[in-house]
């Protein structure tokens, strides 16, 4: 028969084991975290998560090398469910004051059970991430490789959304969760990278520093595998939070609404944002916010693939991803960089079913040498593609210009319901293009008749000739976009799949 002395006996176990688990790498390199501003792993899960709503799975794990049992508690990643703002999350945080969060057996299986039941259960994985790479002892020869085969990393089910911060160092397998990631949080300081400097100086034979390999701005600006940068742990996790509201848990449902203070004010002003000369240039960051929910406009990937901006916004409360020219760089014209953005983007849109809102001014794609050596015909079929295939709710704006291959790209002739602002004009190429070609003839060229030529092919391009033969559905002043907007979004949202996509693009791959 149990006595309560040995239920203390056994309660008092527990709470060693417990206390030492938490105790992840010790005093000493937790407080080195402190002291250069770094949260901890389970800091960051505390952080995250709904105060007392973390349940952790795996908290007695460790290596499965007998030597190394005692040295690496939960085996160096902290995983388990949680809420934020009251919805149920999987999370994984990487330890790395544990042998460097190192990937090993135990800790992979951890993650392999971590995203399958959070499919299973149409729940969001959030991954906080910085690991060392792999583990070598538990790693090396074709024991160790033939266990990572059986663990189960084998890509994702893209059935509900990732989230992952690099925070910290990232090699090897934390850095295939980040690039998997549908939306992916880069700390400045952190990087991010196949091997380490060190594997990689040896291959290479010559140094290369981490910042070099895979920091912020390289990932950021050059590889489009960041989406997101922020200055500390604490911007990454509100930021993670933030996103979250956008989303829903899984691909069965459509995102969160939030009903703003008021649905019915005024939109902000629109056409003091946009000049009406199409040469000039703006950012259209200040014109999506002019219509949108106050607050509500977040970027993704914004330092990549400039030309187009990307980003979630809510008109009246609902969440929408938009897809907008932005003059401000090369004129809007769309270069691969910006094309390849533009189809995950949208494949991102599509999976979890967020209305998509392109707003064109382009005049047209970026082409050229270089552009042709990297396959830029090649991008912009995909892209095409996918913007056909998607199958939620597709709401087209002609903000100016929008000529040739790019008016289809940004919608023309694809979405449920297309309107030209009164300022739009479309045509095939720029009209003064147009002369050269045509004509051979320059502004002020001797024996040409320029300006008549150029009136000319300036003919049939205006918003009234598209809506003449129902190419468009409606021509707008710009103020009135946020209620065109709001009237479209209510009545599509009302088809029989209710908003939910058909999914046909849901195995795309995250990182082209």
């Amino acid at each position: 028969m149990t006595t309560p002395s040995d239920h203390e006996r056994l309660i008092a176990e527990l709470a060693n084991k417990r206390a030492r688990a938490q105790a992840m790498g010790g005093p000493a390199k937790l407080a080195a975290r402190r002291t250069q501003g770094l949260l901890n792993a389970r800091e960051r899960i505390a952080l995250l998560c709904d105060a007392g709503s973390f349940s952790e799975i795996g908290e007695f794990a460790v290596s499965s090398r007998a030597e190394d049992a005692d040295r690496t508690p939960a085996d160096g990643i902290v995983t388990g469910y949680g809420a934020v703002d009251g919805r149920d999350i999987a999370v994984a945080s990487f330890d790395l004051t544990t042998l460097g969060a190192s990937s090993a057996a135990h800790n992979m299986a951890k993650l392999a059970y971590l995203r399958e039941h959070s499919v299973r259960s149409g729940i969001p994985c959030v991954f906080l991430i910085e690991s060392a790479g792999a583990r070598m002892p538990d790693i090396q020869g074709a024991r160790g490789m033939g266990r990572i085969g059986m663990s189960g990393q084998r890509g994702r089910d893209r059935s509900s959304p990732w989230i992952s911060a690099v925070l910290g160092p990232c090699y090897g397998m934390g850095t295939w969760y980040a690039v998997q990631s549908d939306v992916a949080i880069m700390r400045k300081g952190a990087s991010m990278s196949v091997s380490s400097p060190k594997v990689t100086s040896v291959a290479l034979s010559e140094e290369v520093t981490a910042e070099q390999l895979g920091g912020w701005e390289v990932h950021a600006r050059t590889t489009g595998q960041i989406d997101i940068v922020v200055d500390t742990d604490e911007d990454a996790i509100a930021m993670i939070r933030r996103t979250l509201g956008y989303l829903p848990s899984h691909i069965g449902e459509v995102p969160p609404t939030r009903p703003p203070a008021s649905v019915n004010d005024v939109a902000g002003d629109v056409e003091a944002a946009l000049p009406v000369a199409r040469n000039k240039v703006y950012d259209v960051r200040k014109v999506l916010e002019a219509f949108a929910d106050k607050g509500s406009l977040q970027p993704w990937r914004e330092l990549h693939g400039r030309p187009l901006f990307t980003g979630f916004m809510r008109i009246g409360g609902k969440a929408v991803g938009v897809i907008a020219s932005n003059p401000l760089h090369k004129g809007g014209a769309i270069d691969g960089a910006a094309c390849d953005k533009s189809t995950e983007f949208i494949v991102l849109c599509d999976t979890f079913n967020l209305p998509i809102v392109l707003m064109a001014d382009t005049p047209g794609f970026m082409v050229g040498l270089q552009a042709e050596h990297k396959g830029v015909a090649g991008k912009i079929m995909n892209n095409l593609q996918a913007l056909i295939h998607a199958s939620v709710p597709k709401i087209g704006l002609v903000m100016r210009k929008s000529y040739g291959q790019a008016y289809l790209n940004m919608g023309g002739g694809i979405v449920d319901a297309m309107a030209v602002w009164t300022t739009g004009e479309i045509g095939f190429v720029d009209p003064a293009v147009a002369v050269s070609v045509v004509h051979n003839a320059r502004p002020g060229q001797e024996g040409s008749d320029y300006a008549a030529q150029l009136e000319q092919m300036k003919l049939d391009g205006t918003p009234y000739d598209l809506t003449a033969i129902f190419a468009a559905h409606a021509v707008i002043r710009p103020n009135d976009t946020r209620a065109w907007l709001m009237r479209m979004l209510s009545t599509l949202a009302r088809r029989p799949d209710h908003g939910i996509s058909k999914h046909k693009l849901a195995n795309w791959p995250t990182s082209l």
